[in-house]
């Protein structure tokens, strides 16, 4: 980075030549958003098809700009830029030799080069500016983004004169003019001059990643996920909108999505302005909320609403025009556009020496939103129907993004204030009666004093309090993974009642909470140190009221929206969510001596809220509960006879229990003054290899456990519809859960690894044992197998996590040698908790990934074989994995366990003898 008060020599050509090369490049990026179409038409593309069409260019461009960036550090941006454009020149020129949709997509890999781009002229531009002015500079170079404008003007004119290839043509032909351009006109950045002048060395990927390991960086990959990304991914998505709902011809649409793409791309320069002006965190804080506003706007959907009024019924309709739709859409580009420039002002202030390294991660995360959004937008069309769906989402993610940035200055500027923020009054009303004695007085009690390890404490106060907060948990847990799969059950009985939704469609509803809940866990990890055990506990089982008290209204009409149950699914991870938090509260109880035990029993008694959900909503469906309250049932036809199935009480019965627990929970459950962790000390796990490892081999246990549990109602009513399911599901989730309650002894005694090793040896004879019985048409081996599988899950679940602290405790001492004694014991220990929760999120996706896996491939296939057989090849990797690096001779954990106990009774041999 330049630290002079002026720009370096060359920086006005490196500034503005740089900016025309990436105005061309950005045109190729985006070239699908307007040829993509006439391509749709031609192969006879569903929506999701081409979202997946128009956004693999975004793909490739986002993954390499990491590479790029450090590239660029390296090498030089002259050099890396030229080879970036020339390269996305010869395969737009390719483009035009495609035939099929498969080829499209290989060649649309190759075009997305271009938009690699971005991460080397940031970092190239900015080696030329001092830090006061870096901010309008890179401004002034992200304008190129009106290269998706030029896309969009021009190319639906060539494309109706002369065909969509000669639009290939000609703007490959035009970015390899400008690649040349580039290359000649420009100079080196200051830097790679001097250190070629001192015959010096580039530092090497290594150095370049290390400040990869701050959670801060990762936070502004999230905003520029929003503000960069969903900003690609309109201009992509827009002339598909425009079309589909207003009905414009494709070049109105293309001049329109122009208009769009045109001055939210020039406000870019305004925004590194602002920014170098008033401060980025302003400049953040204004694009977030109006884009808060605006996304919520564009999300409601087209809406005839009839009040029951006192002379009549009054109708009347809500839905934005296109003029007003044009307007807001406009208001959200030019905030966006700020939101952009303000985001990179921050990198080169914050990582001077690291501006390819982490601006290249931070533009990946953006460029991936480019990617992943007009495929997830195409997708949320095809299930929901509803074409605003592409703007609930976006609004979810920039209220997201607001709450974290909010959050994370709220808990800096909490840090620098220290002592004079808890000596100020609960209310402003309270400043004339306030005293230093009345400080504090309105806030929760913490229990400042505890000392679990010191026996006498722990014996004369701590184990009561310890212990009536693990049995209020244990119940809260309990009621939170009932609600979190109870959708599993829920989705087998919906075509019982009236509800037409193909294998697919259900598959996805049983899949999404699943997704939900996972995301949710990351969250809800570092929730109780910053909120308290007490007031979290309490809210997040207040909020299983939402999924409980929708499912039981949305089911009693076939009628529901398929949109609002996927809303409902999604809600119901809110359960999935609390296993984080609740581990994570009672951990700080216990002393290490009965830690382990206490989590078994919290997290083990909690899982069988599954197994009883599985049990008792077949039985509380058959009949009206609630009676008139519950509503009126649902007839279905069973076994020839006409019955009637109360499909409302599966999520009604949950209500009384919730309440209670969380009033148990607000008036029985403690906080601790101790129990406090920052983001910061947490996010070492991150370089930790065995923290990945281990959320690898977690997966294979616990996100087995919780995908079968979620996937295997719906799946054995496909494979065998004359068998009756529900009456049997429940038994998989129950001996699972107890396995993991009761197998924790046999981690201790033979070693975790040991355990898991024969765990993934029955996992996959399991599996080759489903595929077999369902081949042959015998439901008792079938399920059978689905046993055994659950049962050797459930002993994974208490090995792996017994794993870790041993695994930690050996890693500490060989990563952190300076520390020592307590020291390094307190380090592994913080690492230990932080691991556990965070393989804890990552498993929890199987509760996604194994229903949508077997949904797939039942529809795609029309069996669960392809799903299964790739299930057995991931357990035999988890297998292979647990020799190789922990149980094998020489491996992490080869004395631990059962290899210790012999070790350790050879010696007391021999020193009796």
């Amino acid at each position: 980075m330049n630290t002079a008060t002026q720009p370096a020599r060359g920086a006005s050509a490196a500034l503005w030549i740089s900016t025309i090369g990436f105005t061309g490049a950005f045109a190729v990026w985006t070239i699908f958003s307007i040829i993509g179409v006439e391509i749709q038409r031609d192969l006879g593309l569903n929506e999701t098809q081409f979202g997946l069409l128009i956004g693999t260019p975004i793909l490739t461009g986002s993954l390499i700009r990491l590479v790029l960036g450090v590239w660029t550090d390296q090498l030089g941006g002259r050099r890396v830029n030229a080879i970036v454009m020339l390269s996305a020149a010869a395969a737009t020129f390719l483009l035009t030799f495609a035939d099929t949709y498969w080829q499209f997509l290989v060649a649309a890999l190759g075009v997305g080069i271009a938009g690699g781009s971005f991460a080397v002229v940031t970092t190239y531009v900015s080696k030329f500016y001092p830090p006061e002015k870096q901010g309008t500079a890179l401004g002034i170079v992200g304008a190129g983004n009106v290269g998706s404008a030029v896309t969009k003007l021009a190319a639906p004119l060539v494309m109706v004169a002369l065909g969509w290839e000669a639009v290939a043509q000609i703007w490959a032909a035009g970015l390899a003019l400008l690649a040349f351009f580039f290359f000649f006109s420009t100079r080196d950045e200051p830097d790679l001059a001097e250190r070629r002048a001192k015959g010096q060395k580039a530092r090497s990927f290594a150095e370049q990643f290390e400040p990869l390991k701050n959670i801060q960086v990762w936070r502004f990959g999230l905003y520029y996920f929003f503000v960069f990304g969903a900003f690609v991914a309109l201009a992509l998505w827009l002339p598909r909108y425009l079309i589909g709902v207003y009905g414009f011809d494709i070049t109105t649409a293309g001049m329109i999505a122009a208009a769009y793409s045109i001055p939210a791309s020039i406000f870019r320069v305004y925004g590194g302005y602002l920014s170098d002006k008033v401060g980025a965190r302003k400049v953040m804080y204004w694009t977030f909320i109006v884009c808060v506003v605006a996304s919520f706007i564009l999300s409601y959907p087209p809406t005839n609403y009839v009040v029951e009024g006192i002379r009549g019924d009054i109708a009347f309709r809500l839905a934005t025009g296109p003029v007003a739709f044009l307007v807001i859409t406009f208001v959200l580009g030019f905030f966006m556009s700020l939101g952009k420039a303000a985001v990179f002002k921050h990198i080169p202030i914050y990582y001077p020496k690291d501006v390819g390294a982490v601006g290249g991660l931070v533009g990946m995360i953006g460029g991936l939103g480019g990617f992943i959004l007009p495929i997830v937008f195409g997708l949320l069309n095809d299930l929901t129907g509803i074409w605003t769906s592409c703007f609930m989402l976006l609004f979810l993610i920039v209220s997201v993004a607001l709450f974290w940035m909010h959050f994370s200055i709220q808990r800096m500027e909490r840090e620098a204030a220290g002592r004079a923020l808890d000596d100020l009054p609960e209310l402003p009303e309270m400043q004339p009666v306030h005293t230093r004695e009345t400080a504090g007085a309105l806030k929760p009690r913490l229990i400042t004093d505890w000392r679990p390890e010191d026996p006498a404490f722990w014996e004369n106060t701590g184990r009561a309090i310890a212990r009536r907060n693990l049995w209020i948990s244990i119940p809260a847990l309990f009621l939170a993974f009932a609600v979190w799969m109870v959708w599993s059950v829920v989705v087998a009985q919906l075509p019982r009642v009236g509800f037409d939704f193909t294998d697919s469609q259900l598959f996805w509803l049983a899949a999404l909470p699943g997704l939900s809940g996972a995301t949710l866990r990351i969250f809800y990890s570092f929730m109780v140190p910053v909120f308290g055990g007490r007031l979290w506990t309490t809210l997040s089982t207040w909020s299983l009221m939402i999924p409980a008290l929708g499912i039981g209204f949305a089911v009693q009409s076939p009628d529901t929206p398929y949109w609002i149950l996927l809303a409902l699914a999604l809600l119901c991870g809110l359960g999935g969510g609390n296993f984080a938090s609740s581990m994570a509260h009672i951990g700080f109880f216990f002393p290490k001596r009965e830690k382990g035990n206490a989590l078994a029993l919290n997290a083990g008694l909690g899982n069988l809220g599954v197994s009883a959900m599985q049990f008792i909503v077949p039985l509380v469906i058959t009949a009206g509960v609630f009676g008139a309250l519950g509503g009126t049932g649902q007839s279905v036809m069973q076994d020839g006879q006409e019955t009637t199935l109360f499909l409302q009480n599966a999520g009604f019965i949950w209500v009384p229990f919730i309440a209670i627990s969380a009033f148990l929970a607000w008036f029985g459950l403690n906080d601790l003054a101790t129990a406090k962790a920052s983001f910061a000390e947490q996010a070492v796990i991150f370089r930790r290899t065995q923290n990945w490892v281990m959320c690898w081999l977690y997966t294979g246990t616990f996100g087995s456990f919780i995908g079968f549990s979620a996937a295997f109602p719906l799946l054995a009513r496909i494979q065998f519809p004359d068998v009756n399911v529900l009456q049997l599901a429940f038994l998989g989730p129950l001996v699972g859960a107890l396995a993991r309650s009761l197998s924790g002894w046999m981690a201790d005694r033979w070693g975790g690894a040991r355990v898991t090793l024969g765990v993934f040896l029955v996992m996959g004879c399991g599996v080759i044992s489903v595929i077999y019985f369902a081949n042959t048409g015998s439901f008792a081996g079938y399920f059978l197998s689905f046993l055994a599988l659950f049962i050797a899950s459930g002993v994974g679940n208490a090995s792996t996590f017994q794993m870790i602290p041993a695994i930690m405790r050996k890693e500490v001492a060989r990563l952190e040698p300076q520390l020592t004694g307590d020291d390094a014991t307190r380090q592994a220990d913080k690492e230990s908790a932080a691991i556990t929760g965070f393989t804890s999120a990552i498993a929890a996706y199987g509760a996604f990934f194994i229903p949508m896996g077997l949904g797939l491939s039942v529809s795609m296939a029309g069996s669960a074989f392809p799903a299964l057989a790739a299930f057995l090849a991931f357990y035999v990797s988890c297998l292979v994995i647990t020799w190789q690096v922990y149980v094998r001779p020489g491996g992490l954990l080869a004395d631990e366990g059962l290899a210790a106990s012999i070790r350790s009774a050879g010696l007391a041999q021999g020193a009796q003898k």
